[in-house]
C-alpha cells in the first residue's frame, strides 16, 4: 500500500501468543468453566514493554494502529474504551464482543458518551455468519448463541451511532461474501484505506499538462494536511518529487521542474541525488555554472559515478571554451 501512496511507510508488529485466548480476553466466560482472561496483563506488556522496545529499536513515529481479529478484535475495542490514548486508530475484524455476556458492549454505553475521542478512528468488519434468508436487521431479534458475535457487534455499532458528539470517527462494514476466517484479509485492507483516507495524493492529468499549475504548492499543501492528521511532520518522498520533476523536464515545463527539484533539495538537504537532479535541470536549460555547482555539492555528500562524469564533462567544456 505504501508503493501506491495509500499509506505511509509502516512497521508491522505481529505478536505470537503463548495463550491467545487468555491474553486477549478479560474476566470469565460461562462457556469456559474455571477460565479467567488475563487481557489486562497482556495490554500492560504491550504498553510498558513492547511499544518502548519497538520505539527504541526502530525508526518509529508517534502514529500507531491496533488491529485484531476475533478475540483480538475484542482486545481492540477494550483498549479503545479503557486506554484510548495508546493508539491512534483501532481495527476490529469480526471481534468477539459477545465475550463475558457482552461486557465490553455494556461498558461502551457509559464510556462512549463520557469520553472525547477527537483524532481517533475505529473500523469494524463483520463476517457473514447468518443462516439463509437472515439479514443484519432480522438477526437482531435472534437470541441463539450462534448469532451472538454479529449481534454484539451490531449492538456496539448502535452505541457508537448514539454518541457522535464524542468525535470518534468510525466506519463499519458487513462482508456478505466472507466468513470469520476470510474477512481478515479484505477487512484489514479496507480498514487501512479508511484509516489513511487522507494520505493519498491525487494529481490530475490536466494539472500535469498545465504549465501554470503549481505542483509544488499542491504537494506542500497536501502534506501539510497529512502532517496534521498524523501528528508529526510528513514530507513527500524524495522519489515521488524527483519523478515528477523529471516528468516536467521531459515535457519542457521548466518552471514546474525547477520548483519541484528545489523543493526536493529543501526537504532533503543531505541527499546527493536531489542535488544531482537539480544539476540535470540546470544542464538541460543551459545554466552550466549552476549545474557545476549542484554536481559539486552532490559529490560532497556522496560519490555518484554518473555525477562525477557529468561534472568532469562540464569542467572540460569550460577549459576548451565550449
Amino acid at each position: 500500500m505504501e508503493e501506491s501512496s495509500l499509506c505511509p511507510p509502516t512497521i508491522v508488529i505481529g505478536i505470537v501468543h503463548a495463550d491467545r485466548l487468555s491474553e486477549l480476553t478479560t474476566g470469565t466466560e460461562k462457556e469456559f468453566p474455571n477460565f479467567v482472561g488475563s487481557g489486562e496483563k497482556f495490554m500492560s506488556f504491550v504498553e510498558k514493554e513492547l511499544i518502548p522496545y519497538v520505539d527504541a529499536t526502530y525508526p518509529t513515529t508517534t502514529y500507531r494502529t491496533l488491529i485484531g481479529h476475533s478475540v483480538g478484535g475484542l482486545t481492540v475495542v477494550n483498549t479503545l474504551l479503557h486506554n484510548p490514548s495508546l493508539f491512534n486508530s483501532y481495527v476490529s475484524l469480526d471481534g468477539a464482543l459477545w465475550w463475558n455476556d457482552q461486557k465490553v458492549v455494556k461498558e461502551a454505553k457509559t464510556i462512549l458518551p463520557a469520553h472525547n475521542y477527537k483524532g481517533k478512528k475505529l473500523f469494524l468488519a463483520m463476517a457473514n455468519r447468518l443462516e439463509r434468508g437472515v439479514d443484519t436487521l432480522s438477526v437482531q431479534k435472534d437470541t441463539s448463541s450462534t448469532t451472538a458475535l454479529i449481534r454484539s457487534n451490531l449492538t456496539f455499532i448502535q452505541e457508537l451511532a448514539k454518541n457522535r458528539k464524542n468525535e470518534l470517527r468510525f466506519k463499519y462494514k458487513y462482508y456478505e461474501a466472507d466468513d470469520h476466517s476470510s474477512v481478515r484479509l479484505i477487512g484489514e485492507y479496507d480498514a487501512l484505506r479508511y484509516v489513511y483516507d487522507f494520505y493519498k495524493l491525487r494529481i490530475y492529468d490536466s494539472e500535469l499538462k498545465n504549465p501554470d499549475f503549481a505542483l509544488e504548492s499542491l504537494l506542500v499543501a497536501h502534506y501539510k494536511r497529512v502532517s496534521e492528521q498524523m501528528g508529526y511532520t510528513v514530507k513527500p518522498s524524495e522519489s515521488q518529487v524527483n519523478n515528477l520533476g523529471y516528468q516536467m523536464l521531459r515535457t519542457k515545463q521548466f518552471k514546474k521542474a525547477e520548483s519541484l527539484f528545489k523543493l526536493n533539495v529543501a526537504n532533503n538537504p543531505s541527499s546527493a541525488n536531489c542535488y544531482d537532479s537539480l544539476g540535470d535541470f540546470y544542464l538541460e536549460t543551459g545554466l552550466k555554472a549552476k549545474a557545476v555547482e549542484c554536481f559539486k555539492k552532490a559529490l560532497t555528500l556522496q560519490v555518484i559515478p554518473e555525477t562525477k562524469v557529468k561534472l568532469e564533462a562540464l569542467l572540460n567544456d569550460k577549459k576548451t571554451g565550449k
